[in-house]
C-alpha cells in the first residue's frame, strides 16, 4: 500500500488559482487551519471555496484569496458571524452562494455519487431560489407529482479536512461527536487531502474507536499530513477545545486594515512552526 504522507507545503503546491476547494468540519469545529493558514501565506487566488463556513472562510477571505464562497453559514459558534467575511460581504469584495445546509449536503452527496443533482425539499418556500435564479426545479415522474429542488453536484477540485488520527496510507479517525461531512468532502473532490493530529499505525485506529469512526478510507485520500494542533483555533474534540480568548483576538482583527496586517505580521508571516510557537 502507497505511503501517502506529505508536507503541508506539498499540499499547497497540487492547488492552483480558480480551483473549487472544500474545506470539512463546521463552524469553528475541527477545521484544517494548518492547511488553511497555508493556502492564506500563499500566492493562490480566484478561488471558490464550499464550506459549513467559520475561520477558514474568513482567513482566507481576508487574505484575499476567495472569489466565491458556498456555504449554509459562516459562524465561529461562539461569535455567530464571522467577521472577516462579514467585512468582505459588505465591501462587496467576495461573492456568495448561500444555501440551505441540507442543499448543500446534498450538493456534496450528489458530487460523491457521480450523479448531476439531488431532488431535495430545502429551498421551497424560501428566499433560496431567488438569491440562486440559477436553481431549477423538477417535478417528481410519480403520481404524487411533487415539485422539488434539484440541487447540483457541489463538485471540487480539491477537498481539505482534519481529523484526529491517520495512518500513512490515508486511513481516518474522528474521535470527536460529529463527523461533519467530511468523507463526502473527500468523495466529491477530484483531489482529496487529510491533516491529522497524530500519524499511527493501523492498529492503533482499529483499537482507538469504534469502527463508525474510521470515517475516511485511503481510496478516498492523495495525501496525509501530520499537523499537531493542526485546527487551532478551532476545536478539535476531545484532543483540544476551541481557543477561544484567541478566537476573540483574531475576531477584532477584522475592525480594520491596521489591526488585520497587526495580526498577519504576528501569526500568519512566517510558517506553521511559527504559528505554533506564537499561539503557544
Amino acid at each position: 500500500m502507497a505511503d501517502k504522507v506529505m508536507s503541508i507545503a506539498e499540499v499547497v503546491g497540487e492547488l492552483r488559482s480558480g480551483m473549487t476547494i472544500g474545506i470539512g468540519g463546521w463552524g469553528s469545529r475541527r477545521k484544517p487551519m494548518a492547511l488553511v493558514r497555508a493556502i492564506a501565506r500563499s500566492a493562490l487566488t480566484d478561488l471558490t471555496v464550499v464550506s459549513y463556513g467559520g475561520p477558514d472562510v474568513g482567513l482566507l477571505v481576508a487574505a484575499g484569496r476567495v472569489r466565491r464562497v458556498v456555504t449554509g453559514f459562516v459562524s465561529l459558534d461562539s461569535i455567530a458571524l464571522e467577521p472577516h467575511f462579514r467585512r468582505a460581504r459588505k465591501l462587496g469584495a467576495v461573492e456568495l452562494t448561500e444555501l440551505d445546509e441540507g442543499m448543500v449536503h446534498w450538493g456534496l452527496l450528489a458530487a460523491a455519487r457521480r450523479l448531476p443533482y439531488l431532488p431535495i425539499r430545502a429551498g421551497l418556500g424560501s428566499d433560496v431560489l431567488r438569491v440562486n435564479p440559477e436553481l431549477r426545479t423538477v417535478h417528481s415522474p410519480y403520481s404524487d407529482g411533487e415539485e422539488l429542488v434539484a440541487m447540483p453536484a457541489l463538485t471540487l477540485d480539491a477537498a481539505l479536512v482534519h481529523l484526529n488520527r491517520a495512518d500513512r496510507q490515508g486511513n481516518g479517525q474522528y474521535l470527536g461527536p460529529d463527523p461533519y461531512f467530511d468523507d463526502l468532502f473527500c468523495l466529491a473532490a477530484a483531489r482529496s487531502f487529510i491533516s491529522c493530529e497524530r500519524l499511527v499505525d493501523p492498529a492503533e485506529l482499529r483499537s482507538g474507536g469504534p469502527v463508525q469512526s474510521l470515517l475516511i478510507s485511503r481510496m478516498m485520500v492523495d495525501g496525509v499530513i501530520e499537523t499537531p494542533h493542526g485546527a487551532h483555533f478551532t476545536s478539535c474534540v476531545p484532543d483540544y477545545g476551541r481557543d477561544e480568548a484567541f478566537q476573540r483576538e483574531y475576531a477584532e482583527s477584522a475592525a480594520s486594515p491596521q489591526a488585520w496586517s497587526r495580526f498577519q505580521d504576528r501569526y500568519l508571516g512566517a510558517d506553521e512552526a511559527h504559528y505554533q510557537r506564537a499561539v503557544s
